[in-house]
């Protein structure tokens, strides 16, 4: 399947095929694919929670408020980003360059995010969700369907993966063989409300005239 088609075949799916299988071959291509993804400075922030145990999936299930999706599907994830991933050891995202190179964007990275929670934060979750994407449309160019969820409670989750303190769940995600057609799109926006040329218009000013309304005596006609 073209790249194309998987994007625009790509839809969220509730209800999955509970009997079928994902092989280890596809699933390998599938974490492949996700690991393909593009990451600041090749963080590659991602971790990659594959849940197995039907008893886990289970308590999943009941974290995420009984949505059938996370028990049916094939396969389930939780994708999780490790927020500090800038200073644990970043010379090993660069190991194939040379070491001048490397040094530099070591050097490059550590001040670029030192001190900077917020962005910390922001960039893992960026490059995490590149990553669930890349999933998404590889599960589809496979002929699989997939179904992303942020409905779950998340302090549940993390205890049951026993996430580390710094990291974060970004989504979990099924992935499976569908087993009903998915509803029709919502609608998508129109073009010109999503794509502007250069810079945003200036903001409209609603300005209010004081309208005020004056009574006048009728004048007396003398007769």
């Amino acid at each position: 399947m073209e790249l194309h088609q998987a994007i625009a075949q790509r839809r969220t799916v509730k209800q999955f095929d509970p009997h079928h299988r994902l092989s280890a071959e596809e699933f390998e291509t599938l974490i492949n694919q996700a690991m393909l993804a593009p990451t600041s400075f090749n963080l590659q922030h991602w971790r990659f929670v594959r849940i197995e145990d039907s008893t886990l999936r289970a308590d999943m299930c009941t974290a995420a408020w009984g949505q059938v999706q996370v028990e049916q599907a094939s396969e389930l994830l939780v994708i999780t980003a490790d927020i500090k991933a800038w200073e644990k050891s970043p010379a090993r995202y660069w190991q194939n360059v040379d070491a001048e190179t490397r040094s530099m964007v070591v050097d490059m990275l550590t001040e670029f995010y030192r001190g900077r929670e917020s962005l910390q934060r922001d960039e893992a979750i960026r490059s995490a969700a590149f990553a669930a994407q890349n999933l998404m449309l590889s599960a589809r160019a496979m002929g699989y369907d997939s179904c992303p969820m942020i409905g779950f409670d998340a302090d549940a989750v993390g205890q049951l993966i026993k996430l580390p303190a710094d990291h974060l769940i970004v989504m979990l995600l099924a992935i499976g063989k569908p087993a009903a057609q998915p509803q029709a799109r919502g609608g998508q926006l129109a073009l010109h409300e999503v794509l502007l040329s250069n810079r945003f218009p200036d903001p409209i000013h609603k300005t209010t005239k004081d309208k005020t309304t004056r009574c006048t005596r009728p004048q007396r006609t003398s007769i």
